[in-house]
């Protein structure tokens, strides 16, 4: 990126990582209140992919798909359902803060499956990152279980599962990243969006079917997360693929990282999630490193 971010693509990216974070947070306030993580996906991919696909209808984009994009949007479809999936799965077991701070080794993910599948060389400025997002990362989690207390065996018992599912949306997410820069990337943001997220509700949906039916709230703060969780996540995104493209902000810009710090604050005041002293500073290691990697020109 050259030149400095113009104010009102700054406040707005910073808007749509505020909504994300919050979105995560309105999810687990619906998961804690009879929510399951299948409904959660299904209701939320489902009204964003209509209110994205009426945007394309409004604008009038054009839809013409070449034989490479109709090979790539359902394994990118794919690819999503199950990120969203394992996203979520983390939020529902680990404070919100964390899982999203497992998630956002994304970056390095994208430079391993670059590597592996196009034979992209990562860049020196992620292989100083690596380490230092893994540290962060460990303290965040407090892998060893001091800050706990537990010690390690007892600390990994309660948040293994939470953190293998985050690690497999990063790891998803990053295929996804690279898949779509090299099999989609110019396709028009809003077609890939609305077909993203039309496949990831249809697949949604139909785990919804094999497990019997929805989970809905048992409580109204249930319906309060649900709602919420469905309008912020639409709205952010509606926001990054139609208004800041004309802002001329790349989707990724490293501003949006700073989601997980959102998260940590809402978490803390909405749910009375807190963590460690030490978790926080790891918790800005793994975020500073990762604008760090976001500001990088390749």
């Amino acid at each position: 990126m050259t030149g400095r971010l113009p104010a009102t693509a700054f406040a707005t990216l910073l808007l749509v990582a505020l909504m994300m974070g919050a979105n995560h947070v309105a999810a687990r306030l619906a998961f804690d209140n009879g929510v399951d993580v299948l409904t959660a996906v299904s209701f939320r991919s489902g009204v964003t992919a209509g209110v994205v696909g009426l945007l394309l209808w409004w604008q009038q984009v054009p839809l013409a798909l070449k034989p490479r994009h109709r090979r790539a949007l359902p394994a990118i479809g794919l690819l999503i359902a199950v990120q969203s999936f394992c996203l979520y799965s983390a939020v529902a077991r680990l404070p919100v803060a964390l899982a999203l701070l497992a998630f956002n080794t994304y970056p390095l993910m994208t430079a391993l499956w670059a590597r592996l599948l196009y034979g992209q060389r990562p860049e020196r400025r992620v292989l100083i990152a690596m380490p230092v997002l893994l540290l962060g990362l460990a303290l965040a989690l407090d892998v060893l279980g001091a800050a706990s207390g537990l010690g390690a065996a007892g600390q990994w018992g309660r948040i293994g599962a939470g953190v293998a599912f985050a690690m497999a949306a990063s790891t998803t997410f990053g295929l996804a990243l690279v898949w779509t820069q090299h099999e989609a990337g110019d396709l028009d943001g809003r077609v890939r969006t609305a077909s993203t997220m039309g496949i990831v509700g249809v697949l949604a949906l139909a785990g919804v079917a094999a497990q019997g039916g929805f989970h809905w709230p048992q409580a109204a703060p249930g319906w309060w997360g649900l709602a919420l969780l469905t309008l912020l996540y639409g709205t952010a995104f509606t926001i990054l693929f139609t208004v800041l493209p004309r802002l001329g902000v790349v989707g990724g810009s490293a501003i949006m990282n700073v989601e997980p710090v959102f998260a940590l604050v809402l978490a803390w005041a909405l749910l009375g999630q807190a963590i460690a002293p030490v978790q926080v500073v790891g918790a800005l290691v793994v975020v500073g490193t990762v604008i760090w990697l976001g500001l990088r020109r390749g």
